[in-house]
């Protein structure tokens, strides 16, 4: 079995599915050498767009790899294209058995198997959230996918039930696969190496910090009213660090910024690559991530794996993330994050009660066990298709 998974969102960088991209790939690739190993010949191979972008690193750069030279605008009009006209484009995929698409995009296939991921369906229910091309494209194209699609795996229940409600999706075609959490997020005790940190994002001594693009569905603008709610009723001693990159609409939470009287304690440290992010989350007293609504939600489970306490919004699927090792409030109210904030800050037996809960949570977390239960996926839409194929 030769399955091609689709590395696009890694190589463009694209946040979350960018990182389960890549992390999906690299355990597949370590799942070789665990106990229960891919059957004999079966193979992973790389396929992705825009060879602009980031190549492979290793040690998937050693893999086999499919790439084709299309920009990601032209690349989407031809599978919508190619869709409707109902022509197939397995070619494209050379001889894959099963295609992974990770990328909100499905071709048409005939020959070859595929597996459709779904991480959540924002589009629909928070659609101002979504530039206008994006929302169209998905609105049209989204149960074209997960119709067309031999099997989906859905990142959290809160997805899946999304599914069924809004698509009437058949519930046995759909398997939940929780995302995982590397191993170079744990707690931080290297002072010397945490103050090089510090000093090359401008991190304060003390500070509440939150990572995500910089866009509405974050609800960053809540975040800031709590925050000088905060700053209104407490010492003063903590900061906000926001990392993450500017994505679209960031303006309208940059100009409340640069009218909030808190501006001079906001700390914008923009992106921060992998390799220093486990770090920074380190150096932090508090996460906070007050998102209105995510399929996931890889933040916090980070946060709580680095032994940081957590207040996480109680919408969508982040109650499944956090469980009762965070504080979960409501994204919508403002009053309720600071009183939140400040009972942490000020309670440093709750801060312990909450760096031990959440380590405990993030460590049932892999993504060993993501990568170990999605190639099941891919044996059950291979050979079971196979199976019918050979009866028929």
């Amino acid at each position: 079995m030769k399955i091609a998974v689709d590395f696009t969102p890694a190589i463009q960088r694209h946040a979350g599915i960018g990182r389960y991209a890549e992390e999906l790939a690299r355990a597949l690739v370590a799942l070789r050498g665990g106990p229960d190993p891919p059957r004999q010949g079966d193979e992973i191979r790389l396929f992705y767009t825009d060879p602009q972008g980031r190549l492979p690193a290793p040690p998937l750069d050693a893999l086999p790899r499919q790439m084709l030279r299309w920009a990601n605008k032209p690349w989407r009009m031809r599978v919508l294209l190619s869709s409707y006209a109902r022509l197939p484009m397995d070619s494209l995929l050379g001889d894959a058995d099963v295609f992974h698409a990770t990328d909100h995009l499905l071709p048409p296939l005939r020959r070859v198997h595929s597996v459709f991921t779904l991480y959540d369906l924002s589009f629909l229910k928070y659609p101002e959230t979504h530039l206008p091309l994006n929302r169209w494209f998905s609105r049209l194209m989204m149960p074209l996918f997960l119709r067309r699609a031999g099997a989906v795996i859905s990142i959290s229940q809160h997805t899946k039930a999304d599914a069924v409600r809004y698509y009437g999706l058949d519930e046995s075609k759909i398997h939940v696969i929780p995302l995982g959490v590397d191993s170079r997020f744990h707690p931080a005790h290297d002072r010397a190496i945490l103050a090089t940190v510090r000093a090359r994002y401008h991190l304060p001594d003390r500070f509440i910090l939150s990572v995500g693009t910089i866009e509405p569905r974050k609800n960053l603008l809540t975040l800031l009213r709590a925050y000088e709610r905060l700053r209104a009723t407490a010492d003063g001693t903590h900061r906000l660090v926001l990392v993450g990159t500017r994505g679209w609409r960031a303006e309208q939470f940059l100009a409340a910024l640069a009218s909030s009287p808190v501006r001079h304690e906001v700390v914008l440290a923009g992106p921060v690559p992998d390799v220093d992010l486990p770090l920074v989350y380190g150096a932090a007293d508090l996460f906070v991530y007050p998102s209105l609504y995510e399929g996931f939600g890889l933040p916090p489970l980070e946060a709580m794996a680095c032994g940081v306490p957590v207040i996480a919004s109680s919408a969508a699927s982040l109650p499944e993330v956090v469980g009762d090792a965070g504080l979960l409030v409501d994204p919508h109210s403002a009053e309720e994050l600071a009183a939140a904030m400040r009972r942490v800050l000020g309670d440093e037996t709750l801060r312990g009660a909450l760096r031990m809960k959440g380590l405990a949570r993030a460590s049932s977390f892999s993504w060993s066990e993501t990568a170990r239960r999605t190639y099941e996926v891919y044996q059950d839409v291979y050979y079971a298709r196979a199976e019918v194929v050979h009866r028929a």
